[in-house]
């Protein structure tokens, strides 16, 4: 059933629901059977060897003794059982080891015993007069019917197992496809050719930014390791998104390239809040970063844009500034 909520799949659900309907039944009727054929099983008498006894407790007038017995019913061998019955605490003496006893039992669980305190005068002289043999403790009896117990224990186990069976058959739905967490790095995109690749990354949460300590050097290496190389033609940031493209082994006809492992990570912050502040744009929406490679006599440039409402030039105007390799700022537009 869960795994029917996960993947929103209504068979899938049904049937899980189908299994633990049909599970609980089934253990109901068999507890149902076992109750109902106790009910309706006779008891028999027979002698019974006290091998030993202990008194369990005594802060009533029955006291609770555990009997060791050795019962020898007349139409089976003789074998042994524990037995944990109050016994009234004035007849206690009549009851000591190696004396012989009247008990009931059940031929179908020989393990239900219980002694006669007030047995008929026939069992009494049998009794008195009868010798029983002690029967060997490999004929001990137990209480077969707490294994019942472990028929639910199977059964839940078989749910489990199934369930198991279920995810494995069903992980494709169940584990792929899954969102990103937020505030942690997430690929949104990716695609390379035998000459040319492009991956992205993205963060999400209402409070991750590429603005905070040391996300925008992390996302680099990141996206250093997913495309097997530092050597870009092209990098872009933006709040929440980092992307690369460039060409398999680097530019080709002399063109430079962007090398990911050296850029002032650092300082980009800086130059996005000297941006959104000092270019006249009151109510910043939007920035960006586009770094470009050096070319003729250009060195390496960091462009950074904001779009917002900058007064005469009007609402979604962009304006940006550069700066060089080393943060320091070369150009504003519009100048101040």
């Amino acid at each position: 059933m869960v795994c029917g909520v996960i993947i929103k799949s209504v068979p899938v659900f049904v049937t899980g629901a189908g299994l633990l309907v049909l599970t609980v039944v089934v253990l109901l009727v068999l507890e149902r059977r076992r109750e109902a054929g106790k009910g309706t099983s006779v008891t028999r008498t027979a002698l019974a060897l006290i091998e030993d006894l202990r008194a369990t407790g005594g802060e009533t007038a029955d006291v609770p003794v555990r009997f060791d017995l050795t019962v020898a019913p007349d139409d089976r061998a003789a074998y042994r059982v524990t037995v944990n019955q109050p016994i009234n605490l004035v007849d206690i003496p009549t009851y000591r080891p190696r004396g012989v006893t009247v008990v009931e039992y059940r031929p179908d669980e020989p393990w239900e015993v219980e002694i006669v305190t007030r047995p008929s005068p026939e069992w009494l002289r049998r009794a008195e007069t009868a010798k029983v043999d002690s029967a060997p403790e490999f004929t001990r009896e137990k209480d077969r019917r707490k294994k019942a117990g472990s028929s639910c224990f199977i059964g839940l186990v078989g749910l489990l197992l199934g369930a198991v069976v279920v995810i494995l058959l069903l992980r494709g739905e169940l584990f792929d496809g899954s969102e990103p967490r937020p505030g942690s790095p997430s690929s949104s995109s990716s695609s390379s050719s035998t000459s040319t690749f492009s991956s992205s990354t993205t963060v999400s949460g209402p409070s991750a930014s590429m603005l905070d300590i040391g996300r925008m050097r992390d996302t680099a290496e990141s996206l250093t390791e997913r495309v097997g190389t530092s050597s870009v033609a092209e990098l872009s940031i933006e709040e929440h998104r980092m992307a690369v493209s460039g060409e398999t082994g680097g530019p080709k006809n002399g063109a430079r390239a962007i090398d990911l492992r050296t850029l002032p990570y650092e300082l980009f912050p800086g130059l996005v809040r000297e941006a959104r502040n000092t270019l006249g744009v009151r109510d910043p929406e939007a920035w960006r970063i586009d770094v470009e490679p050096a070319s003729g006599g250009r060195d390496l440039t960091v462009r950074v844009s904001v779009t917002g409402n900058a007064g005469e030039a009007g609402k979604d105007a962009k304006v940006f500034l550069e700066a060089d390799a080393q943060g320091r700022i070369t150009k504003r537009h519009p100048k101040n």
